[in-house]
């Protein structure tokens, strides 16, 4: 089955996984096969190398979407029958664009946003980067200016980092502690309170910063969005939920990504949130009857010299024993996944770092179930 009719009647599309199997690869090459199939598509990625923007035919990315020329796929030989729309997510940017819609006025939202605490909690707090891949996913879907969205999620220690980050967050900002800092005393008070007035007073003039200033004004501004942050997070956990969105699991045949795939596929079964299916990259194919190799025939063909004829044949059994291997990897992974038939891309001859790479990996997520044997046995050992 195709990745077009595993998405059938979905609105939104989360591409999941370990880090370094794809994902971005796989997001983009999604977006682009919707597009081609007449649909008006946003991806969004979270890409720390920023390669999606050159593969597209971009110079850079920012935080909103940005059309992509059609032209770049029509000299691949991809027709645009919609549009496909690229952003790379800025999580500083996106934070921000947070606290001034819940801010309940502009002198509250100026406030926020000018204060030094803000600025580095915005950016550092754990789980800060996978909630604002949601928001601005939220955001999108909200707008309505979209057929479909595609979302690339942020390059985690866990997968589960993902699901997680919302009511991580917002259980920071709705914490005992510093919903005792939000009480009418105040933070400066607080901290007042447990004598290190004389370690802020010593930074101030170290760094000539009066921090304790600084979060206690922080403190009491945050105290006015806390409740939009928590309503926000919910939104977002309907919006997993939503009939209309789905979760593609990308993984390679490592043990590591293996291993998380399967976790990640339990996580989802547990919250009850929508599968889609798997996908598996960099698959090395065995032949279905790999013909035998004549080595006189291929020294000829090597103006004489045996040797490498010998080392060419030797490489060509080493790569059918892992494709062989990569056939029981599959078998086992697409069990315990309980996707019998997994979307495979195969190894190709070179990274995915440009728009022919990327048209090629879309060949492989929506060809039609009819004609991926022979697709497939083009890229067999």
């Amino acid at each position: 089955m195709s990745v077009a009719a595993r998405l059938k009647g979905k609105r939104i599309c989360i591409c999941t996984g370990s880090g370094g199997v794809g994902k971005t690869t796989t997001a983009a090459a999604v977006a682009m096969g919707l597009a081609a199939r007449g649909q008006r598509v946003a991806v969004v990625t979270i890409d720390p190398a920023r390669r999606l923007a050159g593969a597209l035919g971009l110079e850079q990315l920012g935080n909103e979407p940005r059309l992509v020329d059609p032209d770049h796929f029509a000299r691949q030989g991809l027709e645009l029958r919609g549009e496909l729309w690229a952003m790379m997510l800025d999580v500083k940017r996106t934070f921000d664009e947070l606290i001034e819609l819940l801010a309940p006025d502009q002198g509250t939202r100026d406030e926020i946003l000018a204060n030094r605490v803000y600025r580095e909690l915005s950016s550092a707090v754990a789980g800060s980067q996978e909630f604002t891949a949601m928001a601005k996913l939220y955001e999108l879907d909200a707008s309505g200016r979209f057929d479909a969205i595609v979302l690339d999620t942020p390059p985690s220690r866990n997968a589960l980092d993902f699901l997680d980050a919302p009511q991580r967050l917002t259980g920071f900002l709705e914490g005992r502690a510093l919903r005792v800092l939000l009480a009418p005393t105040g933070a400066a008070a607080a901290i007042a309170a447990r004598g290190s007035g004389l370690v802020f007073s010593a930074l101030r003039r170290v760094t000539g910063v009066d921090l304790l200033t600084e979060l206690g004004t922080f403190f009491r501004v945050l105290g006015g969005v806390v409740d939009g942050f928590a309503e926000r997070a919910s939104a977002v956990g309907q919006l997993l939920g939503d009939p209309a969105t789905t979760f593609l699991i990308v993984s390679s045949l490592e043990p590591a990504p293996v291993a998380e795939a399967v976790f990640f596929r339990r996580r989802l079964q547990e919250a009850g949130l929508p599968f889609g299916g798997l996908v598996v990259n960099r698959v090395r194919v065995l032949a279905r009857n790999p013909p035998p190799v004549d080595e006189a025939a291929l020294t000829a063909d090597l103006d004489g010299d045996g040797d490498l004829a010998a080392r060419s044949l030797q490489a060509l059994d080493d790569l059918r024993a892992l494709a062989r291997r990569d056939a029981a990897g599959l078998r086992r992974l697409a069990a315990e996944i309980d996707d019998r038939q997994p979307i495979l891309v195969p190894q190709l001859d070179r990274d995915v770092s440009d728009l022919a790479g990327l048209v090629a990996v879309e060949r492989f997520l929506f060809v039609s179930r009819r004609q991926r044997p022979a697709l497939l046995a083009e890229r067999a050992f």
